[in-house]
């Protein structure tokens, strides 16, 4: 026997013993057939968690891994389609790991139907089986990565963070940027533009400051703040043409309270609108955006480009904080002659005592998303605060079904429209966490389901935060040691120009 052939055999026979030893160290087999020929029925389906029942689910989406929490001595489940034989888990442990190629293929065997679930449990006295788990897989896919930001929950001081992308066809997570680079530093407010990886932005706090621009393969690092601004750029929205970038600038302190679900408040004592030229590197101000008697706040684009939306509210003192409450207007854009025109109402929320905050337009310019809650604009932070949805072309403004006692806050759009992202901490009132919502062609949205994970128990010790979900088509082209030349550079002092 050759020397190659005699290693090849020794390799192939110590991949057979490991997988032999994780088969045992796990409990779980999968096979085709539930080999299950007498059970009794459960008239109710199993209690699963994460909660991935009666949802609709993307076609590309990793596998959604769970725990059975009903106790047994051996669990069984069954994954399937209405055409095919799908796969069997077997295993003495109630943790579900599904295997990635099989549930892709299973996936594409099950785009625009049904996908199934059974599960079955050995107690002393046989086998139980459960009612079966009806999910629905789309037709349209999901954009592949999610970027958001991680941060200790309930933190008065950013300790450790970074922004990170996470690959939701896999389990795959990488850093764009953490902060042990910039002598431990705030940074926030990533965006980009129409879904695009390769356009995108966030802001440098403290140490280090400077807003980060990633475009066209550069990256830049530019000072809005000027003699005739109140601070930097802060919140921000790209115009779909790329150019332009409409910033909020803000003054907003933060402070502490002792109430659980009101820990932290934050409330704007003055705020604008201004316009930021990233060809040119000019900031422009217009009287109608940045008016003395009010404060503006959260720009959104549509995705024609020809209006910008934002909140805007009475300019109240912060002893009167609760009676702060914002509405959400939209004003026309010439992006031609960056020139603004009328500002229309869109949302009259102080009517209803209510307060609106982060409009975002659906691709096809048709729908409006965003949050209202009893007073002020910062959401994350209001128990209060629920998703509200206008239909652009009836004017009917609706409260979906997809909110919590909780609170909903920031949310992105997919690039076709079809699947919406969103934060909340329905989960234990504290941190936050991406759900995913799917909106049909019809404008309904779907029972949302929480980010899929390798561990099916990792929700159960995670104690940190996911900030500003945001859904891109593409990986980031962009690592943490991409910054290291320009992060202690010093930023591009932008000019100033006022508009009349």
């Amino acid at each position: 026997m050759s020397k190659e052939k005699k290693l090849s055999i020794q390799t192939c026979y110590i991949f057979c013993l490991l997988k032999v030893i994780i088969i045992i160290l796990t409990g779980m087999f999968v096979s085709c057939s539930p080999g299950i020929k007498t059970y009794t029925d459960e008239k109710r389906e199993p209690k699963i968690e994460p909660d991935y029942s009666d949802i609709t689910i993307p076609p590309n989406i990793a596998p959604m891994n769970f725990i059975i929490n009903e106790e047994a001595k051996e669990y069984r489940v069954h994954l399937y389609s209405l055409s095919g034989e799908g796969i069997i888990i077997k295993s003495t442990g109630n943790r579900i790991q599904i295997p990635s190629g099989k549930w892709e293929a299973l996936l594409s065997e099950c785009k625009g139907t049904e996908l199934l679930i059974d599960v079955y449990m050995k107690k002393s006295n046989g086998w139980v089986k459960f009612e079966t788990i009806i999910n629905q897989v789309a037709m349209e896919p999901i954009d592949s990565y999610l970027v958001y930001r991680l941060f200790d929950q309930g933190f008065e001081a950013w300790n450790k963070m970074g922004i990170y992308q996470r690959c939701l066809e896999n389990f795959e997570v990488s850093p764009v940027m953490v902060n042990d680079m910039s002598e431990g530093n705030c940074m926030n407010c990533h965006t980009f533009n129409k879904n695009n990886s390769n356009t995108m932005l966030f802001h440098m706090r403290e140490k280090v400051p400077g807003t980060i621009i990633y475009k066209n393969g550069v990256i830049t690092k530019v000072n809005t703040k000027t003699d005739q601004t109140i601070t930097p750029g802060m919140f921000p929205a790209w115009h779909p043409d790329g150019r332009y970038i409409a910033f909020s600038n803000n003054r907003n302190p933060v402070f502490f309270n002792s109430i659980h679900d009101k820990l932290r408040e934050t409330v704007d004592t003055l705020s604008d609108l201004i316009l930021y030229d990233s060809e040119k590197n000019i900031v422009y101000k217009y009287p109608e955006l940045a008016s003395n008697d009010r404060f503006e706040t959260f720009p959104s684009w549509s995705p024609d480009g020809k209006y910008l939306y934002f909140c805007s509210a009475i300019a109240l003192p912060l002893n009167n904080l609760k009676d702060i409450r914002y509405d959400l207007l939209r004003i026309s854009f010439n992006s031609d002659t960056h020139q603004f025109g009328k500002i229309d109402t869109v949302v009259y929320s102080t009517s209803d005592g209510l307060s609106s905050s982060f409009p975002r337009i659906s691709p096809d310019g048709k729908f409006l998303l965003f949050c209202m809650s009893s007073y002020g604009n910062f959401s994350i932070w209001n128990s209060t605060s629920d998703l509200y949805i206008q239909n652009l072309e009836t004017g009917e403004t609706f409260m979906p079904d997809i909110n919590s006692e909780h609170a909903e806050s920031y949310h992105t759009w997919s690039s076709n429209g079809r699947w919406i992202v969103f934060s909340s901490k329905r989960a234990d009132g504290f941190g936050t966490l991406p759900y995913f919502v799917y909106f049909d062609n019809m404008g309904n949205t779907h029972k949302p389901f929480l980010l899929p994970q390798r561990d099916p128990e990792f929700y159960t010790t995670f104690l940190r935060s996911y900030n500003i979900p945001e859904l891109v088509t593409s990986k980031i082209d962009l690592k943490p040691n991409d910054f290291s030349g320009i992060l202690r550079s010093e930023p591009s002092d932008a000019s100033f120009e006022p508009m009349k």
